[in-house]
């Protein structure tokens, strides 16, 4: 029975002890850094990430207890070379697996048959590359590590993710910028250091903060540089620019490689250069440019933060030389604001150097190397603290493969992975290098900000700050956790930049040709209306009234365009202009100068300058004399306008005998002899022939503003008069554009005009109606046959062509208005900045009178082409252009009258009361008159003259005087 009892004793003392130890916290927990040691990223990683883990191991604050320790593996292929001939024997067997082990089984396969070319040319071979990366994850992972820390490089970044994803270990890059990594795929992987998506975000606002349209990328050719440049191109094409010409290096690319493709490049037009690659390699490239002579004023060069990574890790007295090539360069840096603890890290980090125990200067991936052991410490700890264990389970993927060298089958999965991933989401602290917060979505730093920088003279100035939440600016952006700075400044602005050649204004970023490949421009080589433009027979020279405007124009452009012309056409007939155009746009030809009408079709592919002719389509027809009509002198007013003309003729004549009747005796006399007056008054001074002057101030104020509206009516009768009765001199069966298509007759238009396709595809006239004309002769020809003989109703062309024909001919004439409107413009390829610099210089010169100057040399040798009246029907004049002198005239006339009633009805008034002061009368007498009797007697008051109302008002005031 006792024995018993110790027995139970002793099974629950040995519970209750293993449940103990279960529930105690482990004593180390381990955590894995993959990146390459002798790189300029990987020094300055290395010792940050054992500085983190120290400083982590001597805060009593965090951890409680447990001591962090990180395993380090180099991704340098050399450290596995021993190991080849290992891997060869012993890889030949077939696996297949689910998810992301299937990425790590194509480069695990084919990095079999790269083997032996790496051995013998004793090179690096990409393939190899991920071979011994596999091979130092999975002894990362064999040692049971928790987390992972790198890689720097995004490409190994990405096949990473995949074991992480499997393995269900979160990976912590503090270098992998790639934007493509996002955690939609990869939801364990987690970035401590901003996504190239807000980099190219920041250089597409400097792109367009300086108004360059077109640049050139220069890029490794990995995942790093390839995503990065393709969210390039996104965030130009929200600002209405792009990427001309994409440079890829692979990424050991040789001197003479590098040197080749920079000398391709300076054969385009874009002079704005874009640089992404590694901080390893990226230098040469200046170094190869300056050789080149592409360090100069027409160029501009651009770096992405790489630059800045590895100008940070050179000391002062190695800098000397990389700063001499890269005068003028503007770059990026990852904005790290001061603060007391990077202060003393910097400190901490010089005093390493003086000891010998580190080789380079910090940079930032060194401090985002620190912030990410911290925010792996401390999200273990609130990991530690909710879960305390740390355990791993058997992976049943792995179980079924075979034994590799990679041991693969004994793989496990991290059983708190999802866990310790939500606690990395919950990290929020302040580092080194500011806020360390992750976005819940995208598992990016949430603040992201960028200095930018320019190299002048051997010093590096910071020109202004980039965030994403305030843009380009001046002012440093203030990093932190806040979501109230959610507002974007739109008044960007940076500091004066020093360019290449030391220059302090911003370039071009184009030059449009040089004299090696001068500007190939395409002309029309016309065979009729050879004015405007044409090659000179049995010659080279291309002459012209088009050409001259360009010649001209190309002195007004503020730099030198060569340029060569090339004809296009026979000369036999004209050339297709659709398809000179066409050319453009395939570059075959840079630009098109010539009589090219700026159309719909063609502003889809090319760009056209201002017009520098104003043309349209127009019809001409054959004219003949006709008789007037003998109701003509009716055409030129509407009917509204007629009776409005005569209501204000009787007006003026009521109003001017009422305020002229009292005072001028013209305006007096018998009824009859008065109606007359009034009626002819308003009339006569039409024609200067009335006999009665106007006396009244009232009056002559009316008479003013009648005359004026007068002689405004009067000046627009004569003049509609005189084209009405000119149009029906000139008139012709067909009237315009629409009585042309109503008439189903033949129709000729120019070959190689868009009159064609406007009149079938617009109009809707069918093709067998058109009739192809090339020349004048032909024109004339086919007009004088009409269309009965074979010949055509009318023709339909461009208004200058119309114009050459009709100053030789007069039985022909331009039949109503012009149907379209449009001009003559030179076209370039689409983005071109010469259209805009073309645009500009022609409008200088039709400001400066340089274009009819032209105009007058080519068309006004034998006198200046007369434009033929037009025969349209008769545009009547509407009361609405006239509505408001009409309108003027009645406020005065109103107001004239007014005026005069109230004065009068005043002296009524007075006249009354000095009346009654001298006759005695009783009330009874006053209230019996009625209000008709005072009506009547204010109207015989009103027809007394004023002489006879004063001489009233005399004798009332002096009644003692008039009784002697």
């Amino acid at each position: 029975m006792g024995s018993l009892l110790f027995l139970r004793f002793f099974i629950l003392i040995l519970v209750l002890q293993i449940g103990h130890v279960y529930s105690q916290r482990p004593k180390v927990v381990k955590v894995g850094a993959v990146f390459t040691y002798d790189s300029v990223i990987g020094r300055a990683a290395k010792v940050a990430l054992d500085a983190a883990v120290a400083d982590v191991n001597a805060d009593p604050t965090i951890l409680n207890g447990t001591r962090l320790e990180v395993i380090m593996e180099d991704t340098h292929c050399n450290v596995f070379m021993g190991s080849v001939e290992v891997f060869r024997a012993r890889v030949q067997t077939r696996w297949s697996v689910l998810n992301g082990w299937q990425y790590v089984h194509r480069w695990y396969c084919n990095a079999v048959y790269r083997l032996d070319y790496c051995l013998k040319t004793k090179s690096l071979d990409f393939q190899y590359i991920m071979y011994c990366v596999l091979c130092a994850v999975f002894q990362l992972i064999d040692k049971e590590v928790v987390a992972i820390i790198g890689p720097q490089s995004s490409s190994i970044a990405h096949m990473t993710s995949f074991i992480a994803n499997g393995l269900q270990v979160p990976l912590i890059s503090f270098a992998a910028t790639d934007p493509t990594l996002s955690a939609l795929q990869f939801p364990f992987f987690f970035r401590t250091t901003p996504s190239d998506s807000y980099q190219m975000a920041a250089m597409a606002d400097l792109i367009n903060y300086y108004g360059w349209r077109q640049v050139i990328a220069i890029f490794v050719d990995d995942d790093y540089g390839r995503n990065g440049i393709s969210s390039l191109d996104d965030q130009l094409a929200k600002k209405m620019s792009k990427i001309a010409y994409k440079l890829a290096l692979p990424p050991r690319a040789n001197h003479s490689l590098i040197t080749d493709l920079l000398n391709k490049s300076k054969l385009i037009g874009p002079r704005v250069y874009i640089v992404h690659v590694s901080p390893d390699s990226g230098l040469e490239i200046f170094s190869i440019a300056e050789k080149l002579q592409m360090m100069t004023s027409d160029y501009v060069w651009l770096a992405t933060d790489w630059l800045c990574t590895i100008l940070d890790s050179l000391t002062l007295i190695n800098r000397s030389s990389p700063l001499h090539i890269l005068q003028g360069v503007v770059g990026l840096c990852q904005h790290i604001p001061q603060s007391g603890p990077k202060k003393a890290f910097m400190s901490r980090w010089r005093e390493l150097r003086r000891r010998g125990l580190v080789s380079s200067e910090l940079n930032t991936y060194g401090l985002y190397a620190y912030d990410t052991m911290w925010a792996f410490a401390r999200s273990v700890d609130a990991y530690l603290k909710e879960d305390g264990n740390i355990t791993f389970s058997s992976n049943k993927m792995s179980q079924n493969m075979k034994a590799t060298v990679l041991r693969l089958e004994k793989l496990r999965t991290f059983d708190g992975g999802t866990l310790l991933c939500k606690k990395l989401l919950q990290t929020n602290f302040t580092g080194l290098t500011g806020p360390v917060q992750f976005d819940p979505d995208s598992r990016n730093l949430i603040c992201v900000g960028y200095d930018v920088i320019n190299v002048d003279r051997m010093v590096i100035n910071t020109i202004g700050y980039w965030s994403n939440y305030s843009g380009l600016s001046v002012i440093p952006p203030k990093i932190s956790n806040n979501e109230e700075q959610s507002d974007y400044h739109i008044d960007q602005k940076l500091k004066n930049a020093t360019w290449p050649g030391g220059k302090s204004d911003k370039p071009r970023g184009w030059v449009i040709a040089n004299n090696e490949r001068p500007l190939r421009i395409g002309v029309p080589k016309r065979a009729s209306f050879v004015e405007f433009v044409t090659q000179v027979h049995d010659s080279n020279k291309i002459q012209g009234y088009c050409i001259d405007v360009f010649n001209a124009a190309t002195k007004f452009v503020p730099y030198e365009v060569p340029f060569r012309f090339k004809a296009f056409g026979d000369g036999r007939s004209n050339p297709s202009y659709d398809k000179l155009v066409k050319m453009v746009a395939e570059d075959v030809i840079d630009a098109a100068v010539g009589d090219i009408a700026i159309v719909t079709n063609r502003t889809k592919i090319v760009d056209f300058t201002q017009p520098y002719v104003a043309t349209g389509l127009v019809v001409v027809a054959p004219i003949s004399n006709t008789k007037s009509s003998a109701w003509v002198f009716l055409k030129p007013f509407t009917v509204e306008m007629w009776c409005v003309t005569a209501a204000f003729f009787v007006v003026i004549g009521v109003v001017i005998w009422i305020l002229e009747h009292r005072i001028n005796d013209d305006f007096r006399g018998p009824p009859k002899r008065q109606l007359i007056t009034m009626c002819l008054f308003s009339f006569s001074t039409l024609f200067k022939t009335n006999q009665e002057d106007t006396v009244s101030t009232l009056g002559r104020m009316v008479m003013m503003v009648w005359l004026f509206l007068l002689m405004v009516i009067t000046s627009s009768y004569t003049a509609s008069l005189t084209s009405i009765l000119t149009v029906q001199q000139l008139s012709s069966p067909i009237t315009g554009i629409d009585s042309l298509i109503a008439s189903n007759l033949p129709i000729g238009y120019q070959v190689g005009s868009f009159a064609q396709n406007y009149l079938t595809e617009s109009l809707n006239i069918p093709q067998s109606r058109l009739i192809p004309l090339g020349t004048p002769e032909e024109y004339e020809r086919a007009l004088r046959q009409g269309p009965d003989n074979g010949g055509v109703a009318a023709i339909v062309d461009e208004l200058p062509y119309v114009e050459l024909f009709l100053s030789k001919l007069t039985d022909f004439g331009i039949v109503g208005p012009a149907f379209t409107k449009s001009g003559w413009g030179f076209a370039f390829q689409r983005d071109s900045p010469l259209a805009i610099d073309m645009s500009t210089a022609i409008l200088k010169l039709s400001e400066m009178g340089e274009i009819q100057k032209i105009h007058k040399k080519w068309f006004c040798k034998m006198g200046c082409i007369a434009e033929r009246s037009r025969v349209s029907e008769s545009n009547k004049l509407p009361l609405k252009s006239f509505w408001g002198l009409f309108l003027l005239c009645g406020v005065f006339t109103i107001t004239a009258l007014l005026v005069f009633l109230l004065r009068t009805v005043r002296q009524f008034v007075r006249f009354k009361r000095k009346q009654r002061g001298l006759v005695s009368s009783s009330s009874s007498e006053s209230s019996s008159i009625h209000c008709s009797q005072v009506i009547y007697n204010f109207f015989d008051f009103i027809d007394e003259k004023e002489d006879a109302i004063k001489k009233i008002f005399k004798q009332c005031e002096n009644p003692e005087s008039q009784a002697s």
